[in-house]
């Protein structure tokens, strides 16, 4: 009882402070994100003469809720063709940024004396942007739907992949003092793979549901079962050992394909406010004055250094993606801050002992400084994209514009190219199905011991078990290896129809058109069957057993098959008609 008492004086401390500051904000007309923090410094247990909050444990576990509310309301408001639209600029993007800002980092650590392993996590730190400062910056503004902020989230999601690649790496380097490339390949394949199936699947089924939900007309039925998606599945994630916040946006970008997406958003957008508060309460909580203070010139050049840098990095790479000067100052400007994933790094590096004390308070520090400015940045970058066109010589002026409307056309020529889109098509689909396989052998393989001490006092042999879960996994991905195969077998025709042409082969073309499409589709097959065996290498039955498996599979694929293409052919017409409706409502 006196530890409920205690949480919730706690809690009233801080609405009441952070009540207070966004009144003083919105007066003064200045984003309430920085009032926030404000409060956070004026509560803390650093500010004289004592301090108002006494379980900062129970608040970073609230502020964690803040974390997947406002990822969850990005991706309930971020259509995954929009994604996909800005995909090559979101990477050529966030590689520059992570590359020049990880050197850049280090540099600076060495500069002031600091040891290898400190300046190798700053520079980590430094590389990647808040995607949480964002989103409430550009909320506030008002700016969240223009194109630049559409890039922006892109390039964020892109840089949240890239650093969980980044903090497997760093894990590796700080316990042996050496990088083991294959173990990072392996998380960020695994990752991809992770991403793709969730999204496949989740579209498939999540949309329907809620349809089914919203039939009764109860906005408390619909938040509840919205609320039971959203943590359900961020608790799958973190079991998987990926970031909570990943798993926010992925489900809210799968609601995001239901055609009562609107509804949801207004029903979360409350408590998206209240947890999203106590996050950037927390952040201001953290800022220890002491530190400021012994370490002021190492956080006034990190944090212009981040400023500078991400201006630098992110603008030239959007600009080289072929965006024109004022999107890509706008989207430099809008990156330039450090967050939520630098305070991962950072706890990481402490967490291992290998980095000094001082690093996590700079790093909340830089933050907060860089947080203060990212507003201001984001109003200023078409003052500044105007100035500096005043001053830019006519003839680099024309160069810019001249390079800009080449890539433009070349990506309009790409699209307009129809054989190179059907080209495309067949491989999304192809790897669609391949990252479906993959995900059922591993989760075959990576539930294995459960399964096999569920159905052991049925199946006594181990031998037999083996072939039980692995013969389970191949019937349950029966109908997307058919599909991969006829995939296959389409992308082999028309490569063989653009490669083998009547000039040369004359009658014989058709002919040689059907063997080149047979023997590419079967060798591609082998291919898939080998990666299948890699995936399931924990629940592979002995060779014997494998053969009678894959004999008995022939058997029941040959006199199925057509069942099997009816069924596949069902579930992607009912996946395109969800992406269909969620994109017609929006």
């Amino acid at each position: 009882m006196h530890h409920a008492i205690g949480f919730i004086q706690d809690l009233a401390v801080i609405m009441a402070i952070a009540g207070i500051m966004t009144i003083v904000f919105q007066r003064l007309r200045q984003p309430l994100v920085l009032g926030y923090i404000v409060a956070g410094v004026v509560i803390g247990p650093y500010t004289p003469p004592f301090a108002l909050v006494h379980d900062q444990n129970t608040i970073s576990t609230l502020a964690e809720l803040g974390v997947v509310f406002l990822l969850f309301s990005l991706g309930l408001e971020f259509s995954l063709r929009k994604l996909f639209r800005v995909g090559m600029t979101a990477l050529v993007v966030a590689l520059a940024e992570i590359v020049l800002m990880l050197w850049l980092g280090f540099e600076i650590g060495r500069f002031f004396g600091w040891k290898a392993m400190d300046a190798l996590f700053l520079g980590a730190m430094l590389a990647i942007s808040s995607t949480t400062i964002i989103v409430k910056a550009l909320d506030e503004l008002g700016m969240k739907r223009e194109r630049f902020a559409q890039l922006v989230f892109g390039i964020l999601i892109v840089e949240d992949v890239l650093a969980i690649a980044m903090i497997a790496l760093l894990s590796g380097v700080a316990s042996s003092g050496s990088v083991d490339s294959y173990d990072v390949a392996v998380t960020l394949c695994r990752l991809v793979l992770f991403m793709t199936v969730s999204l496949v699947v989740g579209i498939s089924l999540v949309p329907r549901l809620l349809h089914y939900v919203a039939g009764f007309g109860s906005n408390e039925v619909l938040l509840i079962t919205v609320l039971g998606l959203c943590f359900g599945f961020c608790l799958i994630v973190v079991k998987l050992d990926y970031s909570i916040a990943l798993g926010a946006f992925l489900i809210g970008a799968i609601i995001a394909e239901s055609r009562h997406v609107q509804a949801i958003e207004r029903l979360i957008e409350p408590v998206r406010d209240l947890f999203s508060a106590i996050f950037f309460v927390a952040i201001g909580l953290m800022l220890d004055p002491r530190v400021l203070a012994q370490h002021t010139m190492p956080i006034l050049v990190i944090s212009l250094a981040v400023i500078v840098g991400k201006i630098v990095s992110c603008g030239l790479g959007t600009f080289l993606a072929g965006n024109d000067a004022r999107t890509s100052m706008r989207v430099g400007m809008g990156l330039s801050q450090i967050g939520e994933f630098s305070f991962i790094i950072a706890s990481l590096g402490m967490s291992l002992k290998v980095t000094s004390h001082f690093l996590y308070p700079i790093a909340v520090a830089v933050s907060a400084l860089t947080t203060f400015s990212t507003p201001y940045l984001i109003r200023g970058a078409d003052p500044l994209t105007r100035r500096l066109a005043c001053t830019i010589p006519p003839s680099v002026a024309r160069a810019a514009g001249f390079y800009t409307q080449w890539v433009q056309g070349l990506s309009a020529v790409g699209e307009k190219a129809p054989l190179r889109d059907m080209v495309r098509r067949v491989v999304k689909q192809i790897a669609i199905n391949l990252a479906l396989v993959a995900a059922i052998f591993i989760g075959g393989a990576y539930f294995s011991p459960t399964l096999e001490a569920w159905i052991a006092p049925w199946v006594p042999s181990a031998r037999a078990r083996s072939a039980l879960l692995w013969g389970g996994a191949l019937l349950l991905s029966m109908p997307f290896l058919v599909a991969v195969y006829r995939k296959l077998k389409s992308l082999s025709l028309l490569l063989a129809e653009i490669g083998v042409q009547p000039a040369l082969a004359g009658r014989f073309t058709s002919g040689l058109r059907r063997a080149i499409a047979e023997v590419v589709a079967g060798a591609a097959m082998l291919g898939v069957f080998v990666l299948v065996v890699a995936l399931s290498g924990r629940i592979l039955p002995p060779v014997d057993l494998l053969i009678a498996v894959l004999a008995g599979a022939a058997v029941l694929l040959g006199a199925t098959w057509r069942w099997w293409i009816r069924i596949h052919a069902r579930w992607q017409i009912a996946l395109r008609e969800t992406l269909e409706q969620g994109g017609d409502d929006r």
